[in-house]
């Protein structure tokens, strides 16, 4: 017999409606918290527009990809995983870190709490019930107590604005929407457009394999070598974990961006020119990232110093390319920018693809596009350049842009992305004056670009279960930034921007690669060790630049 009492039936968005805490995004930033918040206690679900875990990881899947930092630090540091986790390469590509992210789902059965193929269309705060309402793009709709927006700095891709570009009768696509599936690209007479990081690697990749690679160049790139080593010997890394794992995993909390090494406290003229050659060489033999953040104190504030860095750079680049045309346009003898005022990237085979006679360089400053045909792309000499596959390396509208394509709405109904039109502000990087009980880890005005992203998502992120670990104790129901606070949070990030060589080139450093959109600084780059040292005074001072809410009286409860 069939039992109709009403009161026997279940609600199945009951728990979506007490839902403590909503996390979107499952990259490194979202999935630490949903570990970490679950195992405080709270009532957590996580929110992902795509299928699989992985974030960035997941959607960037364009031939070549891979991490710029070496595998040791690239992790979590929950011995949970490491211990019997090991790495093929020193630089992992993404089919690897992928295969990472599932091992630690397996691990920390994450994914029974995550909702997949769910993106967050718009979210608005409830003053009376201090819940937000979030709705999504399959209908569901969640009212939890605190919003965590884990959208990481880079997903909202940036489109060119060219004439015909919906015209092209070849394969198009944005590397950051490449098709999971894959591209069969060879043989194909390819097209890159843009030469940031994502064109870096997918040049090295197509140029191999590619009938013709004609690649379209803005601004050169001030790529270092990688210096990748495959495959990793697994007793090599078994005797890391013995001792040195817990020891790196400290020591990038220590340093400006979050890696294993740091800058050294002497300027470039306190060396000798022989002494200078030998450290440079050094840093430049080691490879990755080293020769910008493991450099000396005053190569991205000092003139003459940067001058130096860069002449160096240029002369290893020059001997790695043949024709004297390529040399002018890859490593100019005068630089566009100063070395490092945009993101630096890594390479292991970009410039000898130019020595090959079936790849061609358009320096766009001098042969501007002027349209797209549905057989290319035409410059202005007339040429129309023939493709069968025309990739998209223009990068995003990085950081405010991951956040302001949700609708997010707070106590006086505006919208974020309307709010931060007119200059951005946050406090700490972590949350936003007038969009109470919402967390922004690894977003705007944080450390975010100048930081290595699993060292930023644990900082930010206890920070954060901390934050929300007191309210619960001392029965806060709702946490506001103050508006002071955050002016002044907004100054000093300014302040310490403008001491460095960023402002003196278009990137997305400062929302500049974006048409109309203000130009600012967007990131915390004080460094990471100071960045620590701020955020967490304000928690030792009982959230100091906040406005906290107290249950009593209102009758809600955390």
């Amino acid at each position: 017999m069939i039992n109709c009492d009403p009161t026997r039936l279940v609600d199945p968005m009951a728990e979506y409606r007490s839902l403590d805490v909503l996390i979107v995004g499952a990259g490194f930033s979202g999935v630490y918290q949903l570990h970490k918040l679950r195992k405080s206690g709270f009532s957590v679900k996580l929110f992902e527009a795509g299928s699989g875990l992985g974030g960035v990881w997941y959607w960037n899947c364009y031939p070549g990809l891979r991490v710029d930092s070496d595998f040791s630090i690239y992790q979590f540091s929950l011995e949970e995983i490491w211990k019997d986790w090991n790495w093929t390469e020193k630089y992992p590509g993404r089919q690897e870190i992928i295969e990472y992210f599932n091992y630690v789902d397996q691990k920390l059965d994450l994914s029974r709490d995550i909702s997949f193929n769910t993106r967050v269309t718009s979210a608005s705060f409830n003053i009376t019930t201090n819940r937000w309402s979030v709705l999504t793009d399959t209908g569901v709709a969640v009212n939890p107590h605190f919003l965590i927006l884990c959208t990481g700095f880079a997903s909202k891709p940036l489109f060119p604005d060219i004439p015909g570009l919906d015209t092209f009768g070849g394969t198009m696509h944005h590397t950051a929407l490449w098709p999971q599936a894959g591209v069969d690209i060879t043989g194909k007479r390819i097209g890159v457009l843009g030469t940031g990081c994502s064109g870096v690697q997918v040049i090295q990749e197509a140029g191999p394999i590619a009938s013709h690679l004609t690649v379209f160049q803005r601004t050169p790139n001030f790529a270092v070598p990688m210096m990748n080593e495959r495959p990793l010997s697994m007793a090599a890394q078994n005797k890391m974990k013995e001792e040195l794992y817990p020891i790196l995993f400290k020591r990038r909390q220590q340093t400006f961006g979050g890696f294993q090494f740091d800058r050294i406290p002497r300027g470039v003229f306190d060396m000798s020119p022989e002494e200078r050659y030998f450290f440079f060489n050094d840093l430049w033999s080691k490879g990755g990232l080293r020769f910008v953040h493991g450099s000396c104190k005053d190569i991205l504030t000092n003139e003459k110093a940067n001058g130096e860095a860069y002449a160096f750079w240029r002369k290893k680049v020059l001997k790695r390319v043949r024709d004297p045309e390529m040399q002018r346009k890859l490593a100019p003898e005068t630089p566009p920018h100063p070395f490092g005022a945009k993101r630096v990237s890594l390479e292991e085979s970009y410039y000898e693809v130019f020595n090959q006679s079936n790849v061609d360089l358009v320096d766009l400053n001098e042969n501007p596009i002027v349209e797209v045909t549905p057989k290319g792309l035409k410059t202005q000499d007339g040429v129309v350049h023939e493709l069968d596959v025309l990739v998209l390396a223009t990068g995003f509208d990085a950081l405010t842009g991951s956040i302001s394509q949700i609708d997010i709405k707070g106590t006086d109904g505006i919208s974020i992305g309307d709010k931060w039109r007119g200059g951005l502000s946050t406090y700490l990087g972590l949350a936003v004056s007038g969009y109470p009980n919402m967390f922004i880890p690894y977003g705007p005005q944080g450390p975010t670009a100048f930081c290595n992203g699993p060292t930023c998502a644990e900082i930010e992120g206890d920070w954060v279960i901390d934050c929300l670990t007191y309210l619960r104790r001392h029965n806060y129901v709702r946490i506001d930034a103050t508006r002071e606070a955050s002016e002044c949070w907004s100054q000093r990030v300014t302040d310490i921007f403008s001491q460095g060589f960023w402002t003196r080139t278009k990137s997305w450093y400062t929302g500049a690669n974006v048409p109309r959109k203000r130009v600012e600084a967007l990131n915390f780059n004080g460094g990471l060790p100071l960045y620590s040292t701020l955020i967490q005074e304000d928690s030792r001072a009982g959230y100091a630049g906040f406005t906290l809410t107290s249950a009593i009286g209102t009758g809600a409860k955390l």
